[in-house]
């Protein structure tokens, strides 16, 4: 056990001595409100689960004003959300653990749900929900009850169910940056056994980042969406629920700042194009092509739920669709280098859960279940140069070959037999296609077995079965210089100057056999300081190459295909040391199936090579790389304590966090290397707190301090290519997140109810990426927001809030410049907004 552990441990079970006593002699002045969870899809209390589990109900959103997933993690701090280079591209992470965007192959280690329907990508998670009763976040691995692609977490959304009475209620918000919020809702009964509820939301907003090239601003929000539901009871034993839904997003997204302004900054301005070096918070930038962000999210589930008087049987089933159409000047410049980037995505989903569970058992709570999961990927992408490539590429062909000046291309084509001006040329670039059915099956059981009234002990088994066929194509690839085999024509060149001018044909290779295996050991040695002129000069341009030709999977040699198993366990006892006070010591694992790399960067693995050359389906430039990372595998060891007294609550965990193969999806450019960590780790501990010190004074305290490190990580992608990482600390994960707030509320005489409210986040100082200096792509986050309003008796409410009140400044993420070596860009955090929101209820 090391020392960190220890301490935690300390902590708890001090705590489980102190807080007992705490409690005991506690005022029963007012009791603390009690709230209801599904986290182990039953109804419990947040204080009786013994889970680790933290829970943001619709009044804390109401008053702290959080407009949407991305706020969320204000006020959770094991949560964090995080916005990248498009609208769709939102990463999930809980306790540090998570991952799923930018590649569509990926899929997420956080689950998130939806009112029971899993969603199986972010950009499906991002709708603004009008009429929510509350979010649970689960901390570490959930795959037991949640299958599939929970190994981190899950994050589970609640809306709430139609009234029985006729209402509604319409909210409008204004705000700096021209922010219009708008929601409505309606819901009621259509008989005694009947109901419906519909939503809908619009979100509009003005961009804060600046295009300096044309005016335009980007980071706006512009979606909308529409909800409906029908529950009825046609029977006292049967319920049904039916949800629907549609949303859009078009927005302009997102803005890059740039960090580190490398030696091509200089090669832009010499094309004629233009940046704002070095400034990432400048919120300015400038760019010859608007980024386009398309999202279309669309669904509908059905919930029934049988009552067999002491079980209950739930089959909840869902087809869903989510679609994205994006384009990006990806070169981050006014310079037309990269002419487009653009993506057309479309996810089809079916899922199907059934559960048949105990109710009120006396010595015995049960659930057996299955959960099935169909999905399509469609992903087609397409890169082209634009109209400054060329010289842009000359120009850095000409740093390369030592004379500044351009020419080198001309020169190169010249030698290779008087092409045209083909390299670079405008809109010569690649297009794929890729794709990927996958079909998963979960069945899974727990048991829940009262040894006494005070302890019991929890026992859980799934098994699941996922298995993936994925594809990619490259049917166009018109980038003439990136398939130029430059040890060859170097070999040609060093063995025409060794035999006096005489052409690299066989008969002189037979008649020059010393020259010729010199040539050879030459044409792969690249020019330096050191070697003088015993080179190949033109290896340098080697650098040049973005987009290398492609080997098409599946093939002969790569099948495409992976059919993963795993089984994991849940295992728990829980004490009642009092009425009001229980711990828990706990052990799980989770499991995520292997996700295939879709973008261009897919390349195949070292140990296929041999076998793609001598089938002869090798391409110029072969190199390798991975098509997929294997299965992620988390365990995780837990000891909790969850105490309630009159004025409040205390939930404290400890954890030792494990995954095995974690799927590390690193930007590298122009696409992603995927690839297993070995191991990664984190020994941590849990704080979440409420007390009311008085009736009108509510205070929250929640803190996360852990020790994340790669406990093995060989090969990841460092700044200037391949490093270990093994026992560092992994990029983006704190060791410390605190998140605070004080809200006072007061009734009136006159019926009127009025609060203030404040709330703080604190995360300490990381590097965001492995492949960024880290003197640059830093991250220390320090956010106060606040909000007061007041309600009346006939439900006007009026609030006003700020969020980001300090203007804190801090980095999303990091990443390399495409096809600009030694520079790197970062993606800044959302500035000081604030508004009114007016709502009335009816």
């Amino acid at each position: 056990m090391n020392d960190n552990l220890k301490l935690c441990l300390g902590l708890v079970v001090a705590s489980s001595i102190g807080i007992p006593v705490l409690a005991a002699q506690a005022q029963e002045d007012f009791i603390y409100e009690e709230i209801t969870v599904t986290a182990t899809k039953r109804e419990q209390t947040l204080q009786e689960i013994p889970v680790a589990v933290s829970v943001t109900n619709a009044e804390t959103m109401e008053k702290a004003q959080i407009l949407d997933v991305l706020d969320l993690q204000t006020v959770v701090p094991s949560l964090r959300v995080t916005q990248l280079q498009t609208s769709g591209n939102t990463n999930f992470l809980i306790r540090g653990f998570g991952n799923g965007a930018n590649n569509p192959g990926i899929e997420p280690s956080v689950g998130v749900f939806i009112d029971g329907v899993y969603r199986s990508r972010s950009a499906a998670a991002l709708s603004d929900l009008p009429n929510l009763e509350r979010v649970e976040v689960l901390r570490g691995p959930q795959s037991t009850l949640f299958g599939k692609n929970a190994s981190a977490g899950v994050i589970s959304v609640i809306t709430a169910l139609p009234r029985q009475e006729l209402g509604g209620s319409a909210k409008l918000t204004v705000g700096n940056y021209g922010q219009t919020i708008v929601k409505g809702e309606i819901s009621g009964p259509l008989s005694d056994t009947a109901g419906f509820g519909l939503s809908v939301n619009s979100n509009q907003r003005d961009g804060y980042f600046d295009n300096l090239e044309d005016g335009s601003t980007f980071n706006e929000r512009d979606r909308w969406g529409v909800r409906g539901q029908f529950s009825m009871i046609p029977t006292d034993s049967l319920s049904l629920r039916v949800i629907a839904d549609y949303d859009e997003i078009d927005e302009l997204c997102c803005g890059v700042g740039n960090l580190i302004n490398g030696p091509t900054g200089a090669v832009v301005v010499g094309v004629g194009g233009n940046l704002v070096p070095e400034n990432v918070f400048s919120d300015s930038g400038y760019l010859n092509l608007n980024p386009r962000n398309e999202v279309e999210n669309s669904g509908i589930s059905l919930q029934a739920d049988f009552d067999l008087a002491n079980s209950l049987i739930t089959s909840i089933t869902a087809v869903r669709n989510v679609s994205r159409v994006e384009d990006a000047d990806v070169d981050f410049t006014s310079a037309d280098i990269v002419g487009s980037n653009f993506s057309d995505t479309d996810i089809d989903t079916f899922t199907q859960e059934l559960r048949w569970s105990s109710t009120g058992g006396e010595n015995l709570d049960w659930m057996i279940g299955a959960f099935f999961f169909s999905e399509d990927v469609s992903y087609d992408t397409s890169l082209n140069y634009g109209s400054d490539a060329r010289l842009y590429a000359d120009l850095l062909a000409g740093q390369i070959s030592g004379t500044g000046l351009p020419g080198s291309l001309a020169t190169l084509e010249a030698a290779l037999g008087g092409l045209p001006p083909v390299f670079f040329a405008d809109g010569t670039g690649v297009v794929e296609n890729a794709g990927q059915d996958n079909t998963a099956l979960s069945i899974f059981g727990q048991i829940d077995w009262f040894l006494n009234d005070r302890t019991t002990v929890t026992l859980g088994l799934n098994y699941t079965q996922d298995e993936k066929d994925a594809f990619v194509r490259q049917p166009v690839n018109t980038d003439a210089f990136a398939a130029v085999d430059f040890v060859q024509v170097g070999f040609g060149q060093i063995f025409s100057t060794l035999t006096g001018g005489q052409p690299p044909t066989p008969a002189n290779f037979a008649m020059f056999p010393a020259q010729f295996g010199q040539a050879q050991a030459l044409s792969t040695v690249p020019c330096s300081a050191t070697t003088g002129p015993a080179c190949n000069p033109l290896l340098s341009f080697q650098s040049v190459q973005v987009l290398l030709p492609f080997v098409d999977y599946p093939n002969a040699v790569e099948n495409g295909n992976s059919d993963d198993s795993e089984v994991t366990w849940t295992a728990r006892i829980a004490f009642d040391v009092s009425d009001d006070v229980n711990i828990y010591a706990s052990a799980a694992t989770g499991f995520k199936a292997t996700s295939w790399n879709l973008s261009r960067d897919s390349r195949p693995f070292p140990m296929d090579i041999a076998a793609i050359e001598s089938g002869g389906l090798s391409v110029p430039n072969l190199v390798s790389g991975t098509r997929f990372a294997g299965p992620e595998e988390s365990t995780v060891y837990e000891i909790g304590l969850k105490a309630r007294f009159a004025k409040g609550a205390v939930n404290l965990a400890i954890f030792d966090q494990t995954i095995e193969g974690f799927q590390s999806n690193i930007f590298t450019g122009l696409g992603f290397n995927l690839a297993n960590a070995g191991e990664q780790s984190a020994t941590g501990f849990e704080f979440d707190g409420t007390f009311y010190p008085t009736e009108n004074w509510q205070m929250t305290l929640a803190g996360t301090w852990m020790d994340p490190v790669f406990d093995s990580f060989v090969g990841a992608s460092g700044v200037t290519g391949p490093v270990d990482l093994s026992g560092t600390q992994p990029p983006g994960i704190h060791e410390l997140s605190v998140a605070a707030s004080a809200t006072y509320s007061n009734y009136f005489s006159n019926g009127m109810e009025g609060f203030i409210r404040a709330d703080y986040l604190y995360e300490d100082d990381i590097r965001t990426n492995e492949n960024v200096p880290a003197s640059a792509g830093r991250r220390e986050v320090s956010v106060l927001n606040a909000s007061f309003g007041i309600s009346t008796e006939s439900g006007w409410d009026v609030i006003v809030w700020g969020r980001n009140l300090t203007d804190d400044r801090y980095l999303l993420s990091s990443a390399p410049v495409p096809f600009q070596e030694g520079s790197f860009l970062g993606y800044g955090n959302q500035p000081l907004t604030y508004g009114v929101t007016v709502g009335k209820e009816f």
